[in-house]
């Protein structure tokens, strides 16, 4: 029995959505301290050229093919490509339940902040106390899975309310609120003193500090924070309506995105640079060296309040989206329920969430390919995964579509799509060159 597909109740909550979706940790957390540890303005260069030639071509694609099959991964590819394509589908289906593994493990070190931030845990504190008090809560066994399990209470409570009731009807209220505090934090960063440094290192290139690991970053860095190449995007675009402009959705979806990217680094690196701190500090940079940040700020717990606020807001609508696509598939091709998928789906990732996060503490010692279970998840994922699904997504919709690919984009018959051929080109040839040069550098460096 065929069950009516939900659809987005208007354009508006699409674009709320799909921006949560692509805006979460790979923005807030990640991008400043790639930056950092890439040379700051050449990284961000080389991640904007990678949004742009790659990114919102890949974006297009992948709504459009959920839009065409109205339909999760697995099925778009069975309805749209036939034999062997739903493996491409089952691999982006994969990703989001691997990355949700360990992303709620650090989702849950955002909320155990925003309750840090409140209590003023770090007023008086320097670097070396701060990471302290960081190492020592992700190395508790219990502490964190404590608010890890929050924050899947939250994320499948949200997906439970269904596309239009739950993620859209959220995502128009917390990704506004993201954005004001994204910008009054931004505000406050480049008003520091000393912080025109950071300003500086961070949109002026370094070009010397370039290495083939800088162009692999930035094109995972360019995947991981559109959401691409992981189903979510297709699932969303298999809620779209045809009479959507779709080109320009899209378009609007990626800039938004692209601008939390910018402004969290003129967030943290301005920041970092005031307080005389290294920006190259890697993953622990957010954690603990911006808790130090805020504490020598006046009203610095108020502002550092906000910031973990926004990393969990931001977390938030990127994990629902990821959830929905494991979610779209078990309800379409196996029949469950959204409740039964929803809540099933959160504990099996919970469960396996329990070795990523005792990987940071009692189980540091257990490593694959030398590294943690998370970092691990984080590589394939970031570094395999999700460029090769972004490549047979284009190499899909280039070849194996093509012009039927072109007449779907169309929003009406009528519609003439300029850039409709370049799109094309992008996909059938310099897309997959550019990512398999990536991945090939980023394997031989």
């Amino acid at each position: 029995m065929s069950v009516a597909r939900e659809h987005w109740g208007s354009r508006l909550g699409f674009i709320m959505a799909s921006a949560g979706s692509a805006v979460g940790l790979g923005n807030v957390w990640k991008f400043p301290y790639m930056a950092g540890e890439n040379g700051g303005g050449a990284f961000l260069i080389i991640y904007l050229g990678c949004v742009v030639f790659f990114g919102l071509s890949l974006v297009i694609a992948e709504l459009l093919i959920g839009r065409m099959a109205q339909s999760n991964p697995v099925g778009a590819f069975r309805t749209l490509g036939g034999r062997g394509w739903p493996a491409v589908g089952a691999m982006g289906v994969l990703t989001a339940f691997i990355i949700l593994s360990f992303y709620i493990v650090v989702a849950g070190w955002t909320l155990a902040y925003i309750l840090f931030m409140g209590e003023n845990t770090f007023g008086g504190v320097d670097i070396e106390q701060s990471t302290k008090i960081f190492t020592s809560f992700i190395a508790s066994p219990v502490q964190p899975l404590v608010y890890a399990a929050i924050f899947t209470v939250l994320m499948v409570g949200v997906v439970l309310g269904g596309v239009a009731s739950g993620i859209e009807r959220a995502s128009k209220w917390l990704m506004p609120l993201l954005f004001v505090l994204l910008i009054v934090l931004a505000i406050r960063a480049v008003t520091l003193p000393g912080a025109g440094e950071g300003v500086d290192f961070y949109l002026m290139p370094d070009w010397s500090r370039v290495t083939a690991s800088t162009w692999g970053g930035a094109i995972s860095q360019a995947f991981f924070s559109l959401s691409l190449g992981m189903g979510a995007m297709l699932t969303y675009g298999s809620y779209m309506s045809r009479e959507q402009n779709l080109p320009r959705d899209a378009s609007l979806v990626v800039g938004l995105d692209t601008l939390v990217a910018l402004l969290a680094g003129l967030v943290i690196l301005p920041a970092v640079f005031s307080a005389g701190m290294e920006p190259s500090a890697g993953a622990g940079l957010t954690f603990m060296t911006l808790p130090t940040v805020f504490a020598e700020m006046p009203a610095g717990e108020i502002f550092g309040l906000a910031f973990f606020i926004l990393l969990a807001i931001a977390a938030l609508t990127s994990a629902v989206s990821l959830l929905e696509v494991v979610v779209s598939y078990l309800v379409d091709d196996k029949g469950l329920s959204r409740f039964a998928a929803a809540a099933g789906t959160g504990i099996v990732i919970f469960i396996i969430a329990i070795p990523i996060s005792l990987s940071q503490g009692i189980w540091k010692e257990n490593t694959i390919a030398g590294m943690t279970f998370l970092d691990f998840a984080d590589f394939v994922t970031a570094h395999v995964m999700m460029p090769v699904g972004g490549l047979l997504i284009a190499l899909f919709v280039g070849w194996r579509l093509g012009p039927r690919a072109v007449e779907a984009l169309k929003s009406h018959p009528e519609q003439h799509l300029p850039l409709a051929g370049l799109w094309l080109f992008v996909l059938r040839f310099l897309a997959p060159a550019g990512i398999a040069w990536i991945l090939v550098q980023g394997f031989f460096e």
